[in-house]
């Protein structure tokens, strides 16, 4: 390891060389006596990607932070978001391109782990981007020095020394994430999927502002008597607020009331939130998924015979598999996947499903024989999968009322606020019986698990072995093939694409992906491996600042998606 003078006068012996004279910082690391400074890959131009490197501090917080990954988690966030608004103050333009920028994707509302920030027994440790100075395409090496010795040295006294925490803070948090973990533990035992405190800001403040909606315009939730219940927090304290139990639950009301609002929220409990969201006590269950139409998209040989019983061009729907799926088998598609990828619970909001797919009613049931329609709809199969198979369902509802027929809870927004009408919908049921038939050819069967072929997969392009790179949050590039994941609604960040691009690459280069491995084996072999290393292990030798925690149900969606994806059974 060399000493920072050492450093100073390499910089100083390159100023002035072209831009690939600073190839020389590569694999370096340099003592700055209250930090060491590691640079781990070296942009090669100023228009490049900006160089990585890692700055480490000695490991100054109480030993009980590791004793759970999910408060080394909460404290690595923590540290993150410090350190990013102290990036964002000292990060300047220093010359041409990307020279003098320091910094790393701004964290977004969830607690994540992500690769920005490290925490072990022995060092704290911070990756950033470093965009190398240059004018024209020529070292400045005054300019890079006071990045090196000014600009870092107070990214690490700001965000990453004791003296940048108080010892609240730190507990704070630490106590945030034990109540999650308690909270999804009392959840599960108990037989509820989720659980929305009262108080809880659900409004967010626009479509792409995540934060929460301003104080004085929100309406903070209430949860309706009959469904509070009560959680116990880490110091014994209780929470109260609305409970959804197993089986089929309906989100109804007017128009502009606050269901999809509610079920959104829901939808984001499967994520730790950080203080002051609104959605931070938000609890569901982890394995939630949204299931939605998807016109156009890619199927593989997916058993969609549950709902639909057979295919006007005569193709096997127990080995599904079309290059442009419709919205009712894209949606039957979606949902066996699911169930395959070992999720329990299915969130539906019939604003993005397809009609066909939810119910066919009296009126239609009497115009279209049974022999003229393949679709058989979900409210046919709902109470056999909760009652026989144990999934349950958040279905938001306004213009099916056949749907009260097989609900188990219904909660009827008004102003933002739930009611339980379950009673209520119970008289209308006896009130006014629906005329429509129930009809299934045969019972539903857990689906059969698929086996992805690794030579299905083709990271390379170009001169390069494998490539992967994000497009926002609704694509993923890996090799030639762009992946489309709008519809999966549970991922969050540009950096979870980025994630599971590397996931993909990992399963491919350390054999997971084996020919033998169903979908769900594979995804819980990585995510197993992760939890008892961290993130970074995907990654391999050059650890990037910008990969964010993925949910396995979301790496197993990026995988169906694929359009070269071929499997056995």
């Amino acid at each position: 390891m060399g000493s920072k003078k050492e450093l100073k006068k390499l910089l100083l012996s390159i100023d002035g060389q072209g831009y690939r004279a600073y190839k020389k910082l590569s694999g370096q690391s340099y003592d700055f006596e209250d930090y060491v400074v590691s640079v781990k890959r070296v942009q090669g131009d100023p228009f490049a990607t900006p160089s990585i490197i890692h700055v480490r501090v000695k490991n100054w917080l109480p030993v009980q932070v590791l004793k759970t990954r999910s408060r080394r988690i909460g404290i690595e966030d923590l540290i993150s978001r410090k350190a990013w608004k102290i990036c964002q103050k000292v990060s300047r333009k220093r010359g041409t391109g990307k020279s003098g920028f320091i910094y790393f994707p701004s964290p977004g509302q969830e607690i994540l782990e992500r690769t920005s920030v490290r925490i072990k027994e022995d060092f704290i440790e911070l990756r950033l981007f470093f965009g190398l100075p240059a004018h024209g395409r020529r070292i400045d090496a005054s300019q890079a020095w006071n990045m090196f010795e000014s600009a870092l040295k107070e990214v690490t006294e700001k965000s990453l020394q004791s003296t940048a925490y108080s010892q609240e803070e730190i507990f704070k948090r630490q106590k945030l994430m034990d109540d999650k973990d308690i909270m999804r533990r009392q959840l599960i035992e108990r037989g509820f999927v989720s659980f929305i405190p009262d108080g809880a800001v659900l409004p967010r403040r626009s479509g792409v502002d995540p934060r929460p909606m301003q104080e004085d315009r929100a309406i903070k939730f209430r949860s309706p008597e009959t469904l509070k219940m009560s959680l116990t927090l880490s110091d014994r304290k209780r929470i109260s607020g609305m409970g959804i139990p197993r089986g089929v639950t309906l989100i109804t009301g007017g128009g502009y009331h606050g269901k999809t609002t509610l079920l959104e929220a829901i939808i984001a409990g499967v994520y730790d939130h950080i203080e002051g969201d609104g959605r931070e006590y938000i609890v569901t269950e982890k394995s939630a998924f949204n299931i939605r139409s998807e016109d156009g998209r890619r199927v593989e040989k997916v058993d969609i015979s549950p709902f639909i019983s057979h295919l006007p061009t005569g193709g096997n729907v127990r080995e599904f598999s079309t290059e442009d799926a419709s919205g009712s088998t894209s949606m039957a598609a979606n949902l066996i996947e699911a169930m395959e990828a070992g999720s329990t619970l299915f969130l539906i909001d019939e604003d993005t499903a397809a009609t066909n797919f939810m119910i066919r009613d009296a009126r239609m049931q009497a115009l279209i024989p049974r022999s003229s329609e393949p679709i058989i709809p979900l409210i046919d199969r709902i109470r056999e999968m909760t009652e026989k198979l144990g999934f349950s369902f958040i279905v938001v509802v306004g213009g099916a009322g056949d749907y009260l027929d097989v609900a188990d809870t219904v909660i009827a927004m008004e102003n933002f606020l739930p009611k339980d009408v379950t009673e209520k919908a119970r008289e209308i049921v006896s009130l006014y019986p629906s005329q429509r038939i129930e009809d299934v050819p045969e019972p539903i069967k857990r689906p059969r698990s698929r086996i992805p072929v690794p030579e299905s997969f083709d990271p390379s392009k170009g001169k390069k072995r494998e490539y992967t790179r994000p497009l926002g949050t609704n694509y993923l590039t890996l090799g030639y093939e762009k992946i489309e994941l709008s519809a999966v609604e549970t991922i969050v960040s540009e950096s979870q694409v980025r994630g599971i691009g590397h996931a993909i690459l990992y399963a491919l280069r350390s054999g997971i992906i084996d020919g033998k491995k169903n979908m769900r084996e594979i995804a819980d072999e990585i995510e197993k491996r992760i939890k008892n290393d961290s993130l970074d292990l995907i990654l391999g030798n050059v650890i990037s600042p910008d990969v964010e925690e993925f949910r396995p149900h979301d790496f197993i969606a990026a995988v169906n998606r694929l359009r070269t994806l071929r499997v056995k059974k």
